[in-house]
């Protein structure tokens, strides 16, 4: 999850919405191009992959969508309360602050895995409100460890 420091932006000016099928392309787009940016990520998917997955996942998870057209997208597992999936493909603009603010109101718990080599992200969630819990190791063996973190509103 590709998340850098915030300007002063504000987010009430992001658009921020429910996704629809027809959003899957363009969150599966930003996935795939964290990817390529990510010289420690590796590649487990194609784009057709991604899209199919979020497409799928549609019915199942709460998936949040900023701007417009689509710069970001937040993909939340309502009766876990695990954010599943957080990327935007610009940071420090508020879009990711915007997506946050949106999958917390209502809520005074959420938890989420987040890349160990992800620095940005874990700042990000920790200004959040966020806390490690735990390192995970990778599953499968050979791919990135995780940090597991939650927030308690």
């Amino acid at each position: 999850m590709r998340v850098m420091p915030m300007t002063e932006a504000p987010t009430s000016e992001i658009q921020v919405r429910r996704a629809t099928s027809e959003d899957a392309p363009a969150c599966a787009a930003i996935v795939d191009d964290w990817i390529t940016r990510t010289d420690w990520m590796p590649r487990d998917a194609t784009l057709e992959e991604l899209e199919a997955g979020i497409a799928n996942a549609m019915s199942l998870r709460e998936i949040w969508v900023a701007g417009d057209p689509v710069e970001g997208y937040l993909s939340l597992d309502p009766d876990s309360l695990k954010i599943g999936g957080f990327y935007c493909s610009r940071t420090g603009e508020g879009l990711g602050r915007a997506l946050m603010d949106r999958v917390k109101e209502g809520r005074d718990y959420l938890w989420l895995h987040t890349h160990v080599p992800n620095e940005a992200a874990q700042r990000f969630y920790r200004r959040e409100g966020f806390i490690e819990l735990a390192r995970v190791p990778a599953e499968p063996p050979g791919t990135v460890d995780e940090v597991q973190m939650e927030w308690r509103g």
